[in-house]
C-alpha cells in the first residue's frame, strides 16, 4: 500500500508514502524499547538538554517545517509558522519545568520515610490528526519524552511529510535512536500495535468515532488511554459586552486554520440585546477576510484539508437552511474550498447547531438571557470549551461552575497552552494534556514507604 499526500489548495502531489509491512512495524515497537531502555536511565538534565535542543531546532527550520504543513493541508503559511513557534514553545516549557513536576512527592506518614516517585511507563503509541500537523504531536511529545519514556506516531496520512520531519527534529535534537519514530500503517493495522505486550499506552486526538474505537481497544487489552475528541464550543456575548473586541476575538476563533479545529468557536450565543449588532459586525468581519493560495502571505482563509470535508459542511449549511437558518453570508464551495459562511437564526435541532462543524462556518443564536445562554450552551454532547465575552469579571466568574466544559475563558478565545491543562469532557474524551496534568498522564505514580 501506498500512502499519497495531496495539495488540497491545487490537487499536486505532495508526497507518497510506502506502508510498512508487518515485520517493520514489529522492529519499530522493538526499536522503541531498546531506546527506552537508555533513555529511561538519562538524568532530568540530559533530557531537558535535548528537549531545548528540539526547540532550537523548530525556530532554526520553521520556514520550511511551515512550507511543508501548508503544502499538506491548506493551512495559511503565516498560521503554519505560528504553529511550528508554538511547539518550540511547548519543548522549552518542558525543558525548563520537567525535572519540577517529576520531582518526588514527600507524604508524610508514621513510615521513616514515605513518597511518591514519577517512573516512565515505556513505549506511548500516538495517534494525531492532520489539522494542527506539529503541534497536537508536540503536545504529547515533549512530556511523554522529557519523562522518559518513547513514542510511536501514527499520523494522518496526508500528512505523513510532516511527520517525517517531525522525527527529523528528535534526531536532530540528540534523542537516541528509536526514541521517536513514525509508523507508515493504515488504520486496520492499529489495533495489533495496541496489543502489543511493549506498548503500554495510547492517546489520540481525533473525531468521537475514532476515539471510541480507540478506547474501546484499548481497554481491552487494559492500556491506559488519554482521547482528545471533537468539539461543538459555545461562544457567548453578553449585552454588557466590549463587542468591537468580541468581533475581533470571534473572527479569530471560528476562522483560525479555516475553522478545522476542535476548540474553535462553533456556536455565536448572542444576548437578544445585542444580537442585531453583533451580527453585523461579524458578516462585515468575515467578508472582509482573503481567500486564496495558502502559500500567499496576504491569505487569511485557505481550502479545507479534503475535498470529503468540504462536502460534509456543505451539507450541514444546505441542511441547516431547509430547516430555517437564514443565510447572511458566504454558503458556497468550490472543491476542498468553502466559502467562509455565517448563518442566522439557528435553533437546536439545526446541524449547524447539534454537530460539530469542522470548517469555516459561524451560526449565530439568539438567547433572552444569560441563564439561557448557558442552557444552549449545555445543549451539546460535547465539552470542551466555552468563551464568555463581557466586561462584568465577576459576574463571569460566578457562572464558571455550572459549565461543565474542560475549559472556561472569558473575553478570550478557547486555546491550548503549555502552561494549562487541556481536556474535555462527555464526548470530547477524557484525560488532560500539557502542565504538570500532561506529564502525569504517562508515568508511574508510585508509592514508596520506607520504614
Amino acid at each position: 500500500m501506498e500512502f499519497k499526500s495531496i495539495n488540497p489548495y491545487n490537487g499536486n502531489e505532495v508526497g507518497s508514502y510506502k506502508a510498512q509491512t508487518e515485520d517493520e512495524v514489529i522492529s519499530t515497537i522493538n526499536g522503541a524499547q531498546a531506546a527506552f531502555e537508555q533513555w529511561r536511565k538519562e538524568s532530568l538534565a540530559v533530557r531537558a538538554q535535548h528537549m531545548a535542543k528540539a526547540g532550537q531546532v523548530l525556530r532554526h527550520n520553521i520556514e520550511q517545517y511551515a512550507r511543508v504543513i501548508t503544502l499538506e493541508m491548506g493551512k495559511p503559511i503565516a498560521e503554519s509558522r505560528a504553529e511550528v513557534s508554538k511547539c518550540a514553545w511547548v519543548c522549552e516549557y518542558y525543558a525548563k519545568h520537567g525535572a519540577a513536576f517529576l520531582a518526588d512527592e514527600i507524604i508524610p506518614t508514621e513510615a521513616q520515610k514515605s513518597y511518591v516517585r514519577h517512573d516512565p511507563i515505556g513505549c506511548v503509541l500516538s495517534i494525531m490528526p492532520w489539522n494542527f500537523p506539529f503541534w497536537q504531536v508536540f503536545r504529547f511529545a515533549a512530556p511523554a519524552l522529557m519523562a522518559g519514556n518513547t513514542a510511536l506516531l501514527k499520523h494522518a496520512p496526508n500528512v505523513f511529510g510532516c511527520a517525517k520531519m517531525i522525527a527529523e527534529v528528535f534526531r536532530e535534537a540528540g534523542f537516541p535512536t528509536g526514541a521517536f519514530q513514525n509508523l507508515i500503517i493504515h488504520h486496520s493495522q492499529i489495533e495489533s500495535v495496541i496489543a502489543h505486550d511493549l506498548v503500554k499506552a495510547v492517546t489520540l486526538t481525533g473525531s468521537e468515532r475514532a476515539g471510541a474505537a480507540v478506547g474501546e481497544i484499548a481497554g481491552r487489552h487494559l492500556k491506559k488511554s488519554v482521547l482528545e475528541l471533537g468539539g461543538n464550543n459555545a461562544f457567548i456575548v453578553w449585552e454588557d459586552a466590549d463587542l468591537e473586541k468580541a468581533v475581533q476575538t470571534a473572527l479569530t476563533a471560528r476562522m483560525l486554520n479555516a475553522g478545522q479545529s476542535c476548540i474553535a468557536a462553533k456556536r455565536f450565543i448572542l444576548l437578544e440585546g445585542i444580537y442585531d449588532e453583533f451580527v453585523s459586525r461579524l458578516v462585515e468581519a468575515v467578508g472582509k477576510l482573503k481567500s486564496g493560495d495558502p502559500m500567499d502571505e496576504a491569505t487569511q482563509v485557505g481550502p479545507l484539508a479534503r475535498k470529503d470535508l468540504a462536502d460534509q459542511l456543505q451539507r450541514q449549511v444546505k441542511e441547516s437552511i431547509n430547516e430555517g437558518a437564514e443565510l447572511l453570508l458566504g454558503g458556497k464551495q468550490r472543491g476542498c474550498y468553502h466559502e467562509p459562511t455565517v448563518l442566522g437564526s439557528v435553533k437546536p435541532g439545526m446541524p449547524a447547531f447539534s454537530e460539530e462543524t469542522f470548517g469555516p462556518l459561524a451560526p449565530m443564536i439568539k438567547a433572552k438571557d444569560e441563564l439561557e445562554a448557558f442552557a444552549l450552551a449545555e445543549q451539546s454532547r460535547y465539552g470542551l470549551g466555552t468563551t464568555v465575552c463581557t466586561t462584568d469579571i465577576q459576574k463571569a466568574n460566578d457562572f464558571a461552575g455550572i459549565v461543565s466544559d474542560g475549559a472556561y475563558f472569558v473575553n478570550e478565545l478557547v486555546k491550548s497552552d503549555p502552561r494549562l491543562p487541556f481536556g474535555g469532557t462527555k464526548r470530547s474524551g477524557y484525560g488532560r494534556e500539557l502542565a504538570r496534568d500532561g506529564m502525569m498522564e504517562f508515568v508511574n505514580r508510585k508509592t514508596v514507604y520506607v520504614k
